[in-house]
């Protein structure tokens, strides 16, 4: 009995100890290709790289105000897609409902749900009830309050 608990004993360590040096062999050695070393320069430019790339392909997005509604003029052939709980109102000029293929926008005043393409109508309160590509789309220079998160897309980034 006393044999078979030291070779227990004697058994469990050395699986241990194994296990511990192919562990510690299989991590390579720092500066090889398993673990390459690289400098901060060489990462603060690849990030300064990638930041000038996000900024050619990002669109302009404004956060949800804070300060409630605000007035912003949407140049002509732009789309305003809203944020979830984002309301809008079209002060002046044309503009046409953007959905997302399922469902359309709600418009609050005339309790419809706009579809692409219909026509926005002047002053009427307008919801986008999810985050998910919904919002309206200008044909000339037009001016929309909105109250929440909002980007704008031209047609050149579409």
């Amino acid at each position: 009995m006393k044999k078979t608990r030291v070779f227990l004993i004697v058994t469990l360590i050395a699986m241990i100890l194994t296990m511990t040096l192919a562990i510690g062999f299989g991590a390579g050695t720092p500066g090889s290709e398993d673990d390459p070393i690289v400098t901060k320069s060489y990462v603060d430019q690849v990030v300064e790289a990638l930041k000038e790339e996000m900024k050619k392909i990002q669109p302009e997005t404004q956060a949800p105000s804070s300060t409630g509604w605000q007035v912003v003029q949407v140049p002509a052939k732009t789309t305003v897609i809203g944020e979830t709980g984002t309301e809008m109102i079209l002060r002046s000029g044309y503009a046409s409902a953007v959905d997302n293929g399922k469902n359309g926008i709600s418009d609050l005043t005339s309790g419809q749900d706009l579809r692409m393409g219909k026509n926005i109508t002047l002053n009427h309160l307008l919801l986008i009830p999810g985050s998910d590509g919904r919002g309206i789309k200008t044909d000339g220079m037009c001016f929309v309050m909105i109250n929440g998160g909002y980007t704008l897309v031209t047609d050149e980034a579409q």
